[in-house]
Parts: structure tokens; C-alpha cells; sequence
């Protein structure tokens, strides 16, 4: 009786390390595409506003298709639809690392590439959303959302990055077939999972699901501020990072590989604020510590943007950005995995992430353009004085969190 009532609890342990470790195994594919990426295009042109192209068209999708990808998340079943969508992207990569070693295509291939990753990865994120509270308790959705953080921080920016860098620099199509491989495990690891998040079938329109978790969203004054925090966030951050390969080649005089190595430095903050944010949302409250972090963040990146001119002074500053970008991730995400209801969590999450990476296209392309009329540092400084005025502006609705989160 004993092991019959112990099976779905050592299930759910199953699925969730199944889970983690895809994401975790994705995630140094990512840091290594991501880092060869801008290196890639770099080879073929100096010009900040073409280098900036790259994350545009990458992060583009995001603005186009983030609400219909959310309401075919929730009408097709959640596994099935992750490891679907990441077999097609290690295809897509695939194809690229066959042009770089072949030295074809150039930077419009670049970007046609990016574009297409990024269009895969809208339906992979949000079905990655419903399948977390399918496994976890949502007692445990705080640390496992810290675990999943972590290993995002960890694998993407403190180890892909580097070995991505590191691999261009032996034989630049190294990387993209690193990541490759991690997406073809990633998929079989999420097929092995022994629950899913099932599609619900509705007879609407595309139009009329989206409408609902737009309505939805709408009618959430915190969750609805949220969003639109994250989305004036990400516009400073991709405005500060589309020229970043520049700011520390030019300003720091790094190589190649060592570009990787303060990349990956600046991710400490990451890895240390995810693993440290279930205790400290436990401790502050989530209401609090999203306080802190929009005040902390712009302040950080305006000091980095006046004063970093070496190695130690850039990734300090921008540790502390990555930190308090790990408290609020997981602070927000635990928030919004207990408020929406869960038939509605995938167009409600595609909503929020249509305004929260909606914005990326338009704060790299705007990136280019500042650092093209300013200097490679106006990028760090214009972003943080944006991110100031939206924490000013958003302090009346924050009163409403709840008091038990």
C-alpha cells in the first residue's frame, strides 16, 4: 500500500529532474549559439546598427507571434508540441553550421536564421510554461522556478557563452552544432515525460482564444503592470546588449574568445540571485523584492554605462543586473503560475511575453542607433534612465500584491 501511494510522488520527482535537465542541457546549446551569433556577423560587418539586426531579427518573432503561438500551446498537447518544436530548431541550426563551413549565405542569412529560432522558440516557451506546474507542487514553484533560473544563468551565459566563444574562435561552425546536440537531447528528455499538460479542445476561432487571454490579462491590474514592466525592461536590455560585442571589443580591447569569458562573468549575479531568490522572496515578500530590483538594476547599468572601463568595474555592475533580474524572474513567474487559471495559462503567458520580449526587436534595433549617435557606452546609460522612469511610474499599482506572495 505503502509503494502504491509513493509511485506518483517519485513520478512527479521523475518528470521534474526530466524537465530540468532539458532545460538545463538546452540552455548550453543556447549560450553557445548566442555567443557565436553576434561573433558570426561581426566576421562579416563592423556596423553597430547591422550587428544590432542580428538580435532584432531574432528576438522578432516575439512581437509577431507570441499570442497565436500561446493559443495553439494550450489547444495541442505540451510535450509533444516542446520536443516537436526543438527538433525543428536543431534542423535550423543545423542548416546554418552547414553554411558556415561551407562560407556561404552571409548576414541576411544570419538573420533569417535567427528569425526562424526565434519563431520556434515562442511555442516552446509557452508550452514549457504549462508543463512546470504539471510537475511541481505550488508550494515548490519557487525553488523550482530558482533551479530552472539557475540553470538558465549557469548553462547559457556562464558556460555556453564562453565554450561558444572559445569554439568560434577553433572553427566557427563549431558552436551551432553544440547546439545542435543539445536541442536533439533536450526533445528526447521531454519526451520521456510521464505527464503533460494536454491540449484543450475549443471550437473558437484563433481570434477569440487569444481575445480571452488578452481580456484576461486586461483585467489583472498587477499582472497586466507587471507585463508592461517587462516589456519596458527588456527594451533597455536588448537597447544596452545588441552592441555589446562591440562595447567590449572596442572599449575593453578583448579578443574573440576572451569575449565569452566576460560574458560569462557577468553572469555570476545570475546563477547566485537564482539560487538565493526562493529564500529571499520567501523571506521579503515578492512584492518587496520586485521593489528593490527596479530601482537597483538602472542604477547599476547607468554607473556601467559612465564608469566601466575595465574587466573587474563591467562585470560587477552588470552582476548585480543579472542578480536582480534572477529575484524578479522567479518572484513574477511563481506569481503568475499561481494567479491564471490553468486553461488559460498558455494564451495568458503568451500575452505577457509579447509585451515582456515584444519589445526586444525595437530596443536593439533602437541600440544600434544610439550607440551609432552617441558612443557605444550611451546604449548602457539611455537604457537604465528608461528603466528609472518606468519604476517611478509603476509604484501605485504594485501596491496591489498579495500579502501571501
Amino acid at each position: 500500500m505503502t509503494a502504491l501511494l509513493e509511485t506518483p510522488v517519485r513520478r512527479s520527482r521523475r518528470d521534474w529532474r526530466l524537465l530540468w535537465s532539458a532545460g538545463a542541457i538546452s540552455s548550453l546549446g543556447d549560450g553557445a549559439f548566442l555567443a557565436a551569433l553576434p561573433l558570426l556577423a561581426s566576421t562579416m560587418t563592423t556596423d553597430p546598427q547591422l550587428i544590432a539586426g542580428v538580435t532584432a531579427w531574432g528576438t522578432l518573432p516575439w512581437l509577431l507571434a507570441a499570442l497565436p503561438a500561446g493559443a495553439l500551446a494550450d489547444r495541442l498537447d505540451a510535450r509533444r508540441t516542446l520536443s516537436f518544436v526543438q527538433l525543428a530548431q536543431a534542423l535550423l541550426i543545423g542548416a546554418l553550421a552547414v553554411l558556415v563551413m561551407l562560407r556561404s549565405g552571409g548576414i541576411l542569412a544570419v538573420y533569417a536564421v535567427a528569425f526562424a529560432v526565434g519563431l520556434a522558440e515562442t511555442l516552446a516557451k509557452v508550452s514549457g510554461q504549462r508543463l512546470l506546474p504539471v510537475v511541481v507542487d505550488p508550494a515548490g514553484l519557487e525553488k523550482a522556478n530558482g533551479r530552472q533560473n539557475a540553470a538558465l544563468f549557469a548553462n547559457r551565459q556562464f558556460l555556453g557563452q564562453p565554450l561558444g566563444a572559445f569554439l568560434f574562435s577553433v572553427a566557427a561552425g563549431l558552436p551551432f552544432w553544440v547546439d545542435v546536440a543539445s536541442f536533439l537531447v533536450s526533445a528526447l528528455l521531454v519526451r520521456s515525460l510521464s505527464r503533460s499538460a494536454p491540449g484543450v479542445a475549443d471550437r473558437r476561432a484563433l481570434r477569440s482564444e487569444i481575445a480571452a487571454g488578452v481580456r484576461w490579462l486586461a483585467s489583472h491590474p498587477l499582472l497586466r503592470t507587471l507585463s508592461l514592466l517587462a516589456g519596458v525592461a527588456n527594451l533597455a536590455n536588448f537597447l544596452a546588449m545588441a552592441t555589446f560585442v562591440l562595447f567590449v571589443r572596442d572599449r575593453l580591447g578583448v579578443s574573440d574568445a576572451a569575449y565569452g569569458v566576460v560574458v560569462a562573468l557577468t553572469g555570476v549575479g545570475g546563477v547566485l540571485g537564482s539560487f538565493l531568490s526562493a529564500r529571499i522572496v520567501g523571506r521579503f515578500g515578492g512584492r518587496r523584492t520586485v521593489l528593490t530590483t527596479l530601482f537597483v538594476t538602472p542604477t547599476a547599468m547607468i554607473v556601467l554605462g559612465l564608469y566601466a572601463h575595465d574587466i573587474v568595474t563591467l562585470t560587477a555592475l552588470a552582476s548585480i543586473t543579472t542578480f536582480s533580474a534572477s529575484l524578479w524572474n522567479v518572484a513574477v513567474m511563481s506569481l503568475r503560475q499561481r494567479t491564471v487559471p490553468a486553461e488559460l495559462m498558455g494564451r495568458v503567458a503568451s500575452v505577457g511575453l509579447l509585451l515582456a520580449f515584444g519589445t526586444q526587436p525595437i530596443g536593439a534595433l533602437l541600440g544600434g542607433l544610439v550607440a551609432g549617435w552617441w558612443g557605444l557606452a550611451a546604449p548602457w546609460i539611455v537604457a537604465g534612465v528608461v528603466r528609472l522612469v518606468a519604476a517611478v511610474a509603476s509604484l501605485r499599482p504594485l501596491t496591489r500584491w498579495p500579502t501571501s506572495a
